[in-house]
């Protein structure tokens, strides 16, 4: 695939091989070897570069960022963040002066993510450097460092305007163009964000081909308010959809906070998530809960479904071959959604248990009740036991305590790495006890010590 894309000010254009990832070209053909190569799965920030496209910068994983991806972006490394003349940016600056690296093999992944967030405005440096780790400087001088710089100006080299992309016949622009594609070739490979689908290339050394990239379909990047709700474009990113979210539902928004990385929700769509049928995947709970409808599409053929109605079974979805999400819509509602994800870390971890509860009480009873768990099944699940035990039920803790005898009837997990089966049914359960405080406006925050 030929694209085009400027490097550090100098536009390159390249044949590339669909799933050549950023980092190695990087390293291996361009010599830059201060973008790292730490975890190569996204969790470590060491391959951190900048990305401007549609005007708009985003600090992005290379390691699984593949090529094609980048036609008509503007792309910065460590090696370019600089002046022209050789002024050092202000994060870079202030690393120096307020002793922010040791070692220094996260350093550059810290500059790209400080650096992407300087020319953003962006000042929650708390999430915006999550996704990059360090264990021998310590996060203090780093956050210090960021801090300082952050009314500093932003060099002008870092707004130097992308050239126009090239194209290629698997980079469709538009839905059309992408249902006739994918219908012809059905077992080709879809790629959105490709934070899983990367891990499939550099951990599962997989063969992908064909590969369609859908990131130059705006039509799925759009939101529109309907009747029927807020229709959100399979190829909104995480980023985007936690800002749609704080609004509406600012609970889900604190979810999206925990879900990996500022990096990783920069490239991870919300169909993708949706599409891969994880168990663990966050998005699902949440949107089962708020009893979202998922449109998709196969040629000219369109069909909407409840999502739980979705996940058929382990790895199974109800998507014919050549069939692709195009929307997802969550009908308007009052706001009584909350989202407990439990995790061994706090910050960039997968779910051992993602809980999403919505219940509606009118007089004191309950009148509807939608809950829907991630980690319990081999699919995102409703728990419809659950919910018959509610509703109906005056809300008081005697009902919760009912309810929570449940949901045995409802799910039968594992035992894994992250969590064992009795650890999961037990703290499902609390968090039902915990969405009834939640409601009662006691204060439930894990950040919170109180006597």
């Amino acid at each position: 695939m030929k694209i085009r894309f400027l490097l550090n000010g100098e536009t390159v254009e390249q044949d590339v091989a669909p799933t050549a990832t950023l980092l190695d070209w990087l390293r291996e053909t361009r010599g830059l070897t201060g973008t790292k190569e730490g975890c190569n799965e996204g969790d470590c920030g060491a391959c951190t570069v900048m990305v401007r496209q549609g005007g708009v910068a985003r600090s992005m994983n290379a390691c699984i960022l593949f090529l094609p991806q980048l036609d008509g972006a503007s792309v910065t490394t460590v090696e370019g963040v600089a002046g022209d003349d050789g002024t050092l940016h202000p994060v870079q600056q202030a690393m120096v002066d307020l002793h922010g690296s040791q070692c220094g093999f996260c350093t550059p992944g810290f500059i790209m993510s400080m650096a992407t967030a300087h020319l953003n405005g962006a000042r929650d440096f708390d999430d915006q450097l999550a996704g990059n780790l360090c264990r021998c400087t310590g996060y203090a001088p780093i956050i210090r460092a960021a801090e300082a710089a952050a009314d500093q100006p932003v060099p002008d080299t870092l707004r130097r305007d992308p050239p126009a992309p090239l194209g290629d016949a698997m980079m469709p622009e538009t839905a059309d163009a992408l249902a006739a594609l994918y219908a012809a070739q059905p077992d080709a490979t879809l790629v959105a964000g490709a934070t899983d689908v990367g891990l499939w290339v550099t951990k599962g050394l997989r063969d992908l081909d064909p590969v369609i990239f859908l990131g130059r379909c705006a039509d799925l990047q759009t939101v529109t308010q309907t009747d029927a709700g807020l229709r959100i474009g399979a190829m909104v990113d995480m980023t985007r959809l936690r800002s749609l979210m704080q609004g509406r539902h600012p609970s889900y928004a604190e979810m999206i906070r925990r879900y990996a990385s500022q990096q990783v929700r920069n490239a991870a769509t919300l169909g993708g998530n949706i599409a891969n049928g994880s168990p663990i995947g966050d998005n699902p709970p949440a949107l089962i809960a708020l009893g979202a409808m998922l449109h998709l599409r196969r040629g000219d053929t369109r069909r909407d479904l409840p999502i739980e109605d979705f996940f058929v079974d382990y790895g199974k979805q109800d998507r014919a071959p050549g069939e692709f999400v195009e929307a997802v819509t969550i009908p308007d509602q009052p706001d009584h959604l909350r989202c407990y994800k439990l995790s061994k870390r706090f910050d960039q971890d997968i779910s051992a248990v993602c809980g999403a509860f919505c219940v509606t009480v009118t007089d004191g009873v309950v009148t509807a009740a939608r809950i829907a768990f991630g980690g319990m099944a081999g699919i995102p699940k409703r728990a419809k036991a659950v919910e018959t035990a509610l509703i109906g039920q005056p809300w008081n803790i005697d009902t919760i305590a009912t309810a929570q005898t449940a949901f045995d009837a409802d799910f039968a997990p594992l035992s894994d790495m992250r969590a064992s089966a009795s650890y999961r049914l037990e703290t499902a359960r609390a968090m039902l006890a915990r969405y009834f405080d939640d409601l009662a406006g006691n204060a439930q925050s894990v950040l919170e010590v109180q006597p």
